[in-house]
């Protein structure tokens, strides 16, 4: 019995990764008080996209490799938006594991922000800056953890890749796209990790960790509506802004029917388990037939941000975000113009979807256009997946007393092409609270140090779950 004992202690050893055997974890303040330098000197190199410009980072980034004797490469579809790659060798008996973010930032108001957006400044525990959240804390703690890894030499069963991508927000085709298309050897990878989740703090206690592992898909609308020109002092029921607004209104009321996935229906059970009575009530009851559409409608008109986010992930969402017409207060004009910001779910049939709201419009005076898609509808990624279950582990050693519940993206990010060419790419994202203030492309965006320490650390764990070898 002995005897089998100690072989049943040998077996469940060799099931330990590499790393976490005898010498355990490290200490992650340094790495934490590394990747803040590294997040600051990132903040400072404008990327705002138009025109973006991260050859900059990227070079910035291939200077770090290069110190460490990490072989890394820039490729570019336009020479001032390079896209790094990087890889460090496991033996191969599994596929790789892809680290990500991108390298660009929207605009700023500087008149707006408290701290210069680009300086990179701390305040109260806090990095300030433009890409402080999106995405240049991801950039940060993406390398240190490859750093780590390599620094710590841990042998893997999976190569492990760094990808700085350029153009996620509105130009994929320097970026993502043309790295898929031109580079996808170098990038092949059974599973990814990417922006798109979430820590979320209430209280200033992690209340649970979001992992994105669906996202919907842009597809986006215009109408133009079209009448007989003339002047302001003549009425006429032809009217082309008369025809606009009404269109506008129907498709703003209309509410699309709603649909779960595996992604959601998951969402909304784990969020259950640590939801008040009251909210706790309407995610339990979304497909009652008794009460189904008042709790819906609850969501839809609710005040609460979170709310309104969580009918969104029930349905295809239809917002208007443009709306032009006319050019003098006293001419009718001939034609009127709105923009519609479409965000579909995974299984949708944007052509019969979009024949529906043609439907609801029922005006022969308004067209519906769609616009040019630049990412690919993508199923989800799988919920019972090695990866997935490392996620889990880690939030539970990371964030006690805390839950792991997986999302479903209402926006888009650079996983979109890598989910359609069946790869497992999941979101991840440092903690925060629900505060626009500390939102991405918001004004005085932030990252908390001890947050971003503590996201380098939950990476960490959960790369080395799936890829040291055992």
């Amino acid at each position: 019995m002995r005897r089998l004992s100690f072989a049943l202690a040998g077996f469940a050893a060799l099931l330990i990764p590499f790393s976490l055997v005898g010498q355990g974890p490290p200490d992650f303040r340094s790495p934490r008080d590394e990747a803040v330098q590294t997040l600051q000197a990132l903040i400072r190199l404008d990327t705002s996209n138009p025109p973006g410009n991260e050859t900059k980072v990227a070079q910035f980034l291939k200077t770090i490799l290069d110190k460490e004797g990490i072989p890394s490469e820039i490729v570019a579809l336009e020479p001032s938006r390079g896209n790094l790659i990087a890889r460090i060798k496991g033996n191969g008996r599994k596929q790789p594991l892809l680290l990500m973010a991108h390298t660009d930032v929207v605009g700023v108001e500087r008149d707006k922000w408290t701290l210069d957006p680009f300086e990179g400044g701390i305040k109260g525990g806090y990095v300030y800056g433009r890409g402080a959240r999106d995405d240049k804390s991801e950039v940060a703690a993406m390398l240190q953890v490859f750093l780590m890894i390599h620094r710590q030499n841990l042998p893997r069963d999976r190569d492990i890749i760094f990808l700085a991508e350029s153009g996620e927000e509105g130009n994929p085709n320097v970026g993502m796209d043309f790295v898929v298309e031109k580079h996808w050897p170098k990038i092949e990878s059974e599973f990814a990790l990417n922006e798109g989740g979430s820590i979320h703090l209430r209280d200033g206690k992690v209340r649970y960790v979001a992992v994105g592992a669906a996202q919907k898909a842009l597809a986006r609308v215009r109408l133009v509506a079209r009448g007989v020109s003339g002047h302001g002092s003549v009425p006429r029921m032809d009217n082309a802004i008369g025809h606009m607004a009404a269109a506008v209104a129907k498709l703003t009321d209309y509410q699309p029917p709603m649909r779960l996935n595996e992604t959601t229906r998951m969402f909304f059970q784990r969020l259950t388990t640590i939801s008040p009575p009251a909210e706790a009530f309407l995610y339990t009851h979304l497909e009652d037939p008794a009460v189904g559409t008042m709790v819906q409608e609850t969501l839809r008109r609710s005040k609460n941000r979170a709310q309104v986010t969580y009918n969104s992930m029930l349905r295809t969402s239809i917002t208007p975000t443009i709306i032009q017409g006319g050019f003098r207060n006293n001419v009718i004009p001939a034609e009127a113009e709105a923009t519609f910001d479409i965000r579909a779910l995974p299984d949708e049939n944007i052509n019969v979807f979009l024949s529906e709201l043609r439907r609801v419009i029922d005006d022969p005076a308004v067209e519906l256009i769609p616009l040019p898609r630049y990412r690919p509808i993508s199923p989800p990624a799988s919920l019972t997946s090695e990866m997935f279950h490392a996620l889990e582990k880690a939030q539970s050693l990371v964030f006690p007393g805390s839950i792991t519940i997986p999302i479903m993206g209402t926006g888009s990010n650079d996983s979109a092409q890598l989910l359609a060419k069946g790869v497992q790419a999941y979101g991840v994202g440092p903690p925060g609270t629900d505060e626009d203030s500390e939102g991405s492309h918001g004004n005085d965006e932030r990252v908390s140090i001890e947050g971003l320490g503590k996201f380098i650390e939950f990476i960490y764990r959960a790369v080395v779950d799936v890829a040291a070898a055992r």
